[in-house]
């Protein structure tokens, strides 16, 4: 018997006691196998924590084993970003300069802020058609407020995101208790705030927005975090560092209390240490250009919090609970017509921020806010970036992974003065592909006996 475990006699099933060591998580449980007629207690020691203390080896082994289940993670867009970037700084070296990469993290804010809102509604399994109409219609409203009607812009801001909030909960009150398919309310909303956006425009088309101060200030182009100060990217970097070291200690102390597996020290201070080079190598790169934009800022800010919300809150558990079963979380008692309304209106807000950052970039409300293929990109940017489209799994930072690799593609083909046919066709092949892994690895899981 192990020193620092005992077996203790119970009524049917043994218990252990643990001594108090200093790596409490890798103490054996023992345990009395049902086909063994003498009872004698065997100790079992949790793969995880066979993997951690066989070192590197162990870290191999059990990558080897997630892949083969199908649990790829990030892994898949991070190797296709890696790729498209080597290709298009072969093809031309401006690429990977400081100026182009500070155009590609300013252009994928806006529809990556819709990406962010499509998380939560794929999370369910469903899709909201609806988002691209919603931020031009947002753009408009903003307009229609502070130019037809002389409000303050700060004011019109907010009730602008109150008015994406609300035609989301609309949707979502259609699906969830009228029983109409997502896909038919958010299509109808697509056309019908479309066609709302056109009659508020008016004749003209476009609704000129003073760019000279508040949100469309903010959000402009030229408009930097702590005004193009060196110090300002670094900053953030240090913060988004210690904000991630913060997290994982903390997490790993509860995890320890709570006597379950947790990362050591050692593979803590590795990730941090990998963040903290990723971020201030970009910090470097972005003030060579101009610093980081406030665009930048408030989208990697949205993921942060979102992110939160979603892995350490009730209602984020809610949210994968519903998307992996609604029969199963019903019975949790989980309120699911309430999930699926506030999804649908967290989407519907988040479309709405997103037209205002379009508002940003051309200082106006026009009849291409929201148009062309920025649904299209959104949805495309949430599912390769790893967000299933069958639901239950996913996370917020697919938004950012999938808006590098579409901006990415599309900044490098003008670079080469491509067609937008081009990009149009090669965008839907990486759209396919992510597609195909996904399925892939769902049908990975099954076979292991994880889907």
């Amino acid at each position: 018997m192990s020193e620092t475990s005992k077996t203790v006699k119970g009524d049917e099933s043994p218990k252990t006691e643990q001594a108090d060591t200093t790596e409490p998580a890798a103490a054996p449980v023992t345990v009395a196998p049902a086909d063994d007629p003498t009872g004698a207690p065997v100790a079992v020691v949790d793969p995880r924590l066979l993997v951690r203390e066989e070192g590197l080896k162990g870290y191999l082994t059990e990558f080897k084993r997630r892949v083969k289940g199908g649990e790829l993670g990030s892994l898949p867009v991070v190797a296709g970003l890696i790729i498209i970037w080597t290709i298009f700084q072969v093809k031309n070296s401006l690429f990977l300069s400081a100026a182009n990469l500070s155009n590609i993290s300013y252009f994928l804010a806006a529809t990556g802020m819709l990406a962010i809102g499509l998380v939560f509604v794929l999370l369910l399994g469903e899709i909201d058609l609806s988002v691209g109409s919603v931020s031009g219609l947002a753009s408009t409203v903003f307009a229609v407020f502070v130019v037809n009607h002389g409000m303050n812009q700060w004011l019109a801001l907010i009730l602008t995101i109150i008015t994406g909030i609300g035609i989301g909960a609309l949707h979502g009150w259609f699906f969830a208790k009228i029983g109409v398919p997502a896909f038919v309310v958010t299509l109808a909303g697509f056309l019908g705030w479309n066609g709302l956006m056109l009659w508020l425009l008016g004749s003209s088309g476009t609704i000129n927005i003073p760019a000279d101060s508040g949100p469309v200030k903010l959000l402009g182009q030229s408009s930097f975090f702590m005004d193009q100060a060196i110090i300002g990217a670094y900053l953030l970097a240090g913060l988004g560092v210690v904000l991630s070291a913060l997290g994982q200690f903390n997490e790993q102390r509860r995890r320890r209390a709570a006597g379950v597996p947790f990362r050591p020290t050692s593979e803590i201070v590795v990730r941090v240490a990998l963040l903290a080079i990723a971020s201030f190598a970009a910090a470097a790169v972005l003030n060579n250009a101009a610093g980081v934009s406030n665009a930048l800022v408030i989208f990697l800010a949205s993921l942060v919090i979102v992110d939160f919300v979603l892995r350490r809150t009730t209602y984020g558990r809610k949210v994968f609970a519903v998307g992996g079963g609604i029969e199963a979380a019903r019975r949790a008692g989980i309120s699911v017509p309430m999930v699926r309304i506030t999804v649908f209106a967290i989407s519907g807000g988040f479309a709405a921020i997103g037209g205002m950052f379009f508002a940003g970039q051309t200082a106006s409300a026009t009849l291409n806010a929201g148009g062309g293929n920025t649904l299209m990109l959104a949805i495309a940017a949430a599912v390769i970036g790893g967000t299933s489209l069958f639901g239950g799994r996913g996370s917020v930072w697919s938004a950012l992974l999938g808006m590098l690799v579409i901006q990415s593609i599309q900044t490098g083909l003008d670079l080469l003065n491509m067609n937008t046919s081009i990009q149009y066709m090669i965008t839907g092949g990486v759209l396919l592909g992510a597609v195909v892994i996904d399925s892939v690895s769902r049908k990975s899981q099954k076979a292991a006996g994880r889907g």
